[in-house]
């Protein structure tokens, strides 16, 4: 679908037909948006690691630098397992599996698809899921 979606304004309607076509076009300007921003965002940080792996002479200077950037590379390496995320709720809008629970194969629901983009289950079935794991967690 070719149609330009303008995140700041377009509304998602419960009344619609659940994941029509401007629904999916909405998702995937969202998450192409998201996508873009963090690999912009790992650019500038590559730019900042390179200007900053300067020499620093005191060694609590170092160790402030070494600190931040392991900081900093922890933060894109969740960054990258998020864009997979991304890559795989592309993949499932090109199939056309967006948007459904992969345990259920019910709706998520719109809201929750738009406070997480890349979720893969209903709330019903996301909380069984933490359930179980929080019991096999205590054991």
């Amino acid at each position: 679908m070719s149609e330009k979606i303008d995140l700041g304004t377009f509304v998602l309607s419960e009344d619609d037909e659940f994941m029509s076509a401007s629904q999916r076009a909405y998702f995937r300007a969202k998450l192409n948006a998201w996508k873009n921003d963090i690999l912009r965002e790992a650019r500038e940080t590559l730019g900042h690691l390179a200007e900053e792996s300067a020499n620093h002479p005191d060694l609590a200077d170092r160790a402030s630098s070494e600190t931040d950037r392991a900081i900093e590379l922890r933060a894109r390496d969740r960054q990258r397992k998020l864009i997979s995320k991304i890559d795989a709720a592309l993949q499932r809008l090109d199939e056309g599996t967006y948007g459904y629970c992969e345990e259920t194969g019910e709706p998520i629901g719109l809201k929750r698809l738009d406070a997480r983009p890349i979720a893969t289950l209903s709330i019903e079935a996301q909380e069984r899921h933490e359930r179980r794991e929080k019991v096999y967690r205590d054991e």
